[in-house]
């Protein structure tokens, strides 16, 4: 009996220190009763059944296909997980790399799309430092990790975690600066534009531990704009409205002086402009509006705007703002959400004239989030960026087909919002460039025009004949329309 009671704690024992020993190997931070995923399952097992072939001396032999496979995925477990034996691993892939280390990159960009909310604080800090030695191996493939890791710097998020990700990326491309603008030179105009808008988040607080990060935010953004401004003019008409955020940094509002006055200054070999409507008239791609929503937010924004419909999306939107939007600073992240539905998410026509929520809707109850007069307006400015320079040839009717449906269907029961609309919209026309009035009065009269040519709406009788809005706005929008000025 004693031994059997011998052999039953000698059986627990094992059983304890297996789990210990596989907990160990966790790559991410799991809640309770919640199954592995499939891609940190596929890691570990590799690790495992490989274990004793990650020690030198390495193996010499050529690995068939499925062998090297699982030697990548293996290789990667040890390096997330064995830090200190990191740099050994390293040298392991070098022996045995075939393909230009894409194998090896594409699995850390699984990880990243799939499970860095996920991963262990340990476990990011491999992953980023492998991603360092990708970039400095000049890997296949690491360009699509760094767009993938500036989607997980979240807006208005101080929280030491965060901090780290953006110092951790501002620190990779001043280290690696050169091979970046060989290797892939349109990674600076992702950075440019990822950084230039979280400064206009640091800059608003005033947090000592956030000082020197800003400093070499600052510094990079500056250093791209005026050393490679060719790049950056490659992000379009979005550059101009992230600079103008950021007007109170003195070195940014040097810059936009520079871009509207003295555009000579940046130097540009075999590139001229000559005045910042050119840049103006140049639409931002949805690649941009895509880099300020994680993966996460875009699956759920996605999920509401093609499968849920209209009259019962109240629990999906409460769910969604205890989620992104559930702290008092988070309410400036909506302006990149409106930005992200206006110009990257375009529903077909199937859903279009289904009973889903549209994006109209979405970005009405959006507003109703905002609760500071500068976020209100940011947000606005963003739904209607694209009205202020919009030329059928080069923009897209999608870009601003929600703001004036919003408009429209707010006419019955929410007017005010219809007015509050209205009156930005003139607002702008009349003042957000004075200088290049006429562009923008054709800007806005050419996409009202469109929008009522292509059947988005009837005619515009609802809102110029519309009683409970203000006399003036009506006939300012009649002007507008007809190409005359707003005021």
């Amino acid at each position: 009996m004693d031994l059997g009671k011998g052999k039953g704690k000698g059986a627990i024992g094992s059983r304890s220190r297996l789990g210990f020993v596989w907990m160990a190997l966790r790559l991410t931070v799991a809640a309770a009763l919640e199954a592995e995923s499939a891609i940190e399952a596929s890691l570990r097992e590799a690790f495992e059944s490989l274990q004793p072939s990650l020690r030198p001396p390495f193996s010499l032999a050529i690995p068939s296909p499925d062998q090297y496979a699982l030697l990548n995925r293996a290789i990667l477990h040890a390096v997330l997980t064995e830090p200190h034996f990191a740099v050994t691993h390293f040298k392991h892939l070098h022996a045995l790399v075939t393909d230009g280390y894409a194998s090896f990159v594409h699995l850390i960009l699984n990880l990243v799309l799939l499970l860095f909310p996920k991963l262990l604080p340990s476990v990011k800090t491999q992953l980023l430092w492998a991603t360092h030695q990708t970039v400095r191996l000049s890997a296949i493939g690491y360009d699509a990790v760094l767009f993938s890791l500036f989607r997980h710097i979240s807006a208005a998020d101080y929280t030491e975690p965060n901090l780290s990700l953006c110092f951790q990326l501002v620190t990779l491309f001043f280290e690696q600066f050169h091979r970046l603008l060989e290797d892939a030179p349109h990674l600076f105009s992702f950075a440019l534009y990822t950084f230039l808008r979280v400064l206009a988040d640091h800059s608003r607080v005033t947090l000592q531990q956030l000082e020197p990060l800003k400093r070499l935010e600052i510094h990079l953004c500056v250093k791209i704009l005026r050393e490679h401004f060719h790049l950056c003019f490659k992000i379009g008409r979005d550059i101009i409205r992230l600079l103008q955020d950021l007007i109170h940094v003195p070195e940014f509002k040097a810059i936009l002086q520079d871009i509207v006055y003295n555009p000579s200054a940046f130097n540009v070999v075999g590139f001229k402009f000559n005045d910042v409507s050119q840049i103006f008239s140049t639409r931002t791609s949805s690649r941009y509006s895509l880099l300020r929503i994680s993966p996460e937010m875009e699956t759920q924004l996605r999920f509401l705007l093609t499968n849920i419909k209209l009259g019962h999306q109240k629990r999906h939107q409460l769910w969604f703002a205890n989620k992104f939007l559930n702290e008092p600073d988070k309410e400036f992240l909506i302006v990149d959400i409106v930005r992200f539905i206006c110009c990257a998410h375009h529903p077909p026509n199937e859903i279009i004239q289904s009973d889903i929520v549209p994006r109209w809707a979405l970005i009405g109850w959006l507003l109703t989030c905002c609760r500071r007069n500068h976020a209100m307006a940011n947000v606005k400015l963003a739904l209607f960026y694209d009205w202020l320079f919009f030329d059928e040839r080069v923009d897209n009717l999608m870009n601003i087909e929600p703001a004036l449906l919003l408009m429209v269907h707010s006419v019955p029961k929410y007017v005010e919002i219809t007015h509050a609309l209205l009156e930005f919209l003139l607002h702008l026309v009349d003042n957000y460039d004075v200088e290049r009035k006429t562009i923008i009065v054709k800007g806005v009269s050419s996409a009202f025009q469109l929008l009522v040519r292509k059947g988005v709406v009837p005619s515009l009788d609802i809102l110029t004949s519309c009683s409970a809005l203000n006399p003036g706005l009506r006939e300012g929008l009649k002007r507008l329309v007809s190409g005359g000025t707003a005021g």
